[in-house]
């Protein structure tokens, strides 16, 4: 996957899905360009969590095509599997490895898919443990951390495969309120590295401060995309009003 200035991170278009009959994603078209932070929202059951798996094929999907950067999925195998592999993602639950420390979660993909030497690895690891704020962490058990430090290792973990596309799929949802702050500082602070960034998130102020655009999905479709000041002050359809009142009152 190359990403570059005149062409977007990701390009969906007419995206649709079934699960059976369930009709789950409906005509779903986005652009987002390279270096942008998007966040989607919206209602529970609306899609989003699907259209994020199908970014990098956790998903398939019926009709329509993703392309990432330069890359069409779906139409090679190896490109397919390049983009994939540089494409980032963080779940809702942490999916550390338990019986790793912290440190071999890091590396794990990084000796086993890209052959890279023990030293180069743990060297890179610990460079991203101390960028998500946590490098005393690294000998430790995940059932050793707090959940916010284990969302975190995981970030680093995604990290280290050097993504051009990070993907959070609610990531604090799983969290306790006071742990909630400090995996959104650091995602904070990677979209403000430049890392291009979608997010599913009901994390409205981590939407408002971040985000360069706001995408808002109803019932498997996108019924309004927008700017965060657009969105939050003069959103234009009623759904997106509903949901932003309930959500915000």
């Amino acid at each position: 996957m190359t990403l570059t200035d005149d062409k977007p991170a990701v390009q969906i278009t007419s995206l649709n899905k079934w699960y059976g009959t369930f009709h789950v994603l409906k005509e779903v078209n986005l652009t987002i360009p390279s270096g942008s932070r998007v966040v989607i929202c919206g209602p529970s059951g609306s899609g989003k969590s699907t259209l994020i798996r199908c970014l990098n094929g956790l998903e398939a999907y019926q009709q329509g095509t993703v392309t990432l950067g330069t890359v069409r999925l779906g139409d090679n195998a190896r490109e397919t599997a390049l983009a994939r592999r540089q494409t980032g993602m963080v779940f809702q639950s942490f999916n550390l490895f338990p019986h790793l420390t912290v440190l071999s979660n890091c590396t794990l993909a990084l000796r086993r898919v890209l052959r890279m030497p023990r030293k180069e690895a743990e060297s890179l690891a610990r460079h991203f443990l101390e960028k998500v704020r946590i490098p005393e962490q690294a000998d430790k058990y995940p059932a050793q951390l707090s959940g916010g430090q284990q969302q975190r290792v995981a970030i680093a973990r995604a990290l280290c495969m050097n993504p051009r596309l990070m993907l959070f799929d609610e990531p604090t949802s799983a969290l306790d309120p006071e742990m909630v702050k400090e995996v959104l500082d650091v995602m904070t602070g990677l979209a403000h590295d430049g890392m291009t960034m979608i997010c599913v998130t009901h994390e409205m102020g981590f939407a408002r401060e971040v985000a360069d655009q706001i995408v808002f999905m109803d019932q498997g479709s996108v019924v309004e995309q927008a700017s965060p000041l657009t969105f939050f002050t003069t959103p234009s359809h009623p759904r997106a009003q509903s949901f932003l009142n309930t959500l915000l009152h």
